[in-house]
C-alpha cells in the first residue's frame, strides 16, 4: 500500500518557536515510516519556508544552518510542496499538512486560510475556529451565549492604554485585586503578568502589548489548573481532566518549557462529580467554537465550581505536554494519536 506524504509544518514567527521545534522533533520521532512519506518544512524566526532533510537529531534551533533549500506550499490547487535550489525547482507531491506550529502564523487561522486555498486537507481546526479560539476575548464572547461560566474581564486596545488609563484603573479596582493580564491572541502565557495591586497594572499592560494589540483584564480565580484533552469530530474522545501544580505563582511560560517545578496529576484530584462536569463542558466549549481534530481546554476548579479559562487549538507536543500524555490516559498512545490525527484530516 502507498504511503500516505505528509508535510510536516514547524517552527514560525511566533514567541513560542523553540517550542514547535521540540513538538515537530516528537512527532517525527514517533510517527511510523513504513506508513508516512514525511517532508519537514521549518519556518524560521523571520518568516522564510525551508526544508529540512536531516535526522530526527538534528532537528532543534540551529536547524536552518543544514537547511539551505527554499521551499513553500502554493495557494493553488496542486497538492505540491515547492522545493527552490540552485539546480532549480522540485514539485514534491503531499497528502496532507500537519502543522506542530503554535501561536501567531500558527494556530490563529492564518495558516488554515493557506492551507484551505492550496486544497490541502490538515491536521486540526478550520480557518473560522482556529481564529475564534485564539482570540480569547473574541471566544469568550461566543461562550457566554453557551452559559459557559468565565472569570469577569474587560478587554482594552492598546489606543486606549493611554488616553484612558484612568477609565482602565477604575474597571480592573471594580474588578478587584489580585488580576491576571494577558494577551488576547497569544499562547502558552507569554505575555502575561499577575498583578496582586493596582501599582502593578500599567507595567503589566505594557508587557502584554508587546505581544498583542488588545489585552484582558481578568478576576484572578481560586482553585486548581486543569486540562482536558479533546479529540474528534462528530463523537468526541474527551480525555480525564489533568491537573498542573505550577510550583510558582502561575503557570508561565518559563514554567511550561524551561523549569522543573511543575507537578503534574493524571487523573486530576477532583471529586468524581467536578470531574464529570470538567469533562463535560470541555466538550461543550469544544463544540460550541467549531473546533474539530484536537484541542486542549483549560481550567479552573475550586471544589465543584468549574471556570474555563482558555482553549489551544495546536496544543504542544513536546515529551512533556500535557495534550499527548491526556490521550494517553484516554487509552490513546502517542504514535497511535499520530495515526488518528492524521486520519482526521478532511480530505
Amino acid at each position: 500500500m502507498a504511503k500516505t506524504r505528509v508535510c510536516l509544518l514547524f517552527g514560525g514567527v511566533s514567541e513560542e518557536y523553540e517550542v514547535s521545534i521540540v513538538s515537530a522533533r516528537s512527532v517525527f520521532f514517533h510517527i511510523d515510516p513504513a506508513r508516512y512519506d514525511v517532508t519537514l518544512i521549518g519556518i524560521t524566526r523571520q518568516g522564510e519556508w525551508r526544508l529540512f532533510e536531516g535526522g530526527v537529531e538534528e532537528l532543534n534551533a540551529a536547524w536552518l544552518e543544514k537547511a539551505p533549500k527554499t521551499a513553500l506550499i502554493p495557494p493553488v490547487r496542486c497538492g505540491e510542496v515547492w522545493i527552490f535550489s540552485k539546480q532549480g525547482v522540485e514539485k514534491r507531491p503531499i497528502d496532507l499538512v500537519f502543522p506542530v506550529m503554535h501561536g501567531k502564523n500558527g494556530e490563529d487561522g492564518t495558516l488554515q486560510g493557506l492551507l484551505s486555498l492550496a486544497g490541502l486537507p490538515f491536521v486540526g481546526c478550520d480557518c473560522l475556529s482556529s481564529a475564534l479560539c485564539m482570540d480569547k476575548a473574541t471566544a469568550k464572547l461566543v461562550l457566554n451565549n453557551y452559559g459557559v461560566p468565565q472569570a469577569p474581564c474587560i478587554t482594552v486596545e492598546r489606543e486606549e492604554a493611554t488616553v484612558k488609563i484612568e477609565e482602565i484603573k477604575q474597571a480592573a479596582a471594580a474588578l478587584g485585586y489580585p488580576l491576571f493580564v494577558k494577551p488576547s491572541a497569544s499562547g502558552s502565557s507569554c505575555g502575561v503578568s499577575k498583578v496582586n495591586a493596582p501599582e502593578g497594572l500599567a507595567e503589566a499592560l505594557a508587557f502584554a502589548f508587546a505581544s498583542d494589540k488588545r489585552v484582558l483584564i481578568e478576576k484572578a480565580i481560586a482553585g486548581a489548573e486543569v486540562e482536558v484533552a479533546v479529540f474528534g469530530k462528530g463523537e468526541l474522545i474527551v480525555s480525564p481532566p489533568g491537573e498542573i501544580a505550577p510550583g510558582s505563582e502561575f503557570y508561565d511560560y518559563d514554567t511550561k518549557y524551561k523549569n522543573d517545578t511543575a507537578r503534574f496529576y493524571i487523573p486530576a484530584r477532583l471529586s468524581p462529580t467536578a470531574a464529570s462536569g470538567v469533562r463535560a463542558l470541555a466538550g461543550k466549549i469544544y463544540r460550541a467554537l467549531g473546533c474539530r481534530g484536537l484541542a486542549r481546554v483549560d481550567f479552573f476548579v475550586d471544589g465543584e465550581t468549574v471556570v474555563f479559562n482558555e482553549i489551544n487549538t495546536l496544543p504542544g507536543f513536546t515529551s512533556i505536554s500535557m495534550y499527548p500524555k491526556l490521550m494517553e490516559a484516554a487509552g490513546m498512545s502517542y504514535s497511535e494519536l499520530i495515526d488518528r490525527l492524521i486520519e482526521s484530516a478532511e480530505r
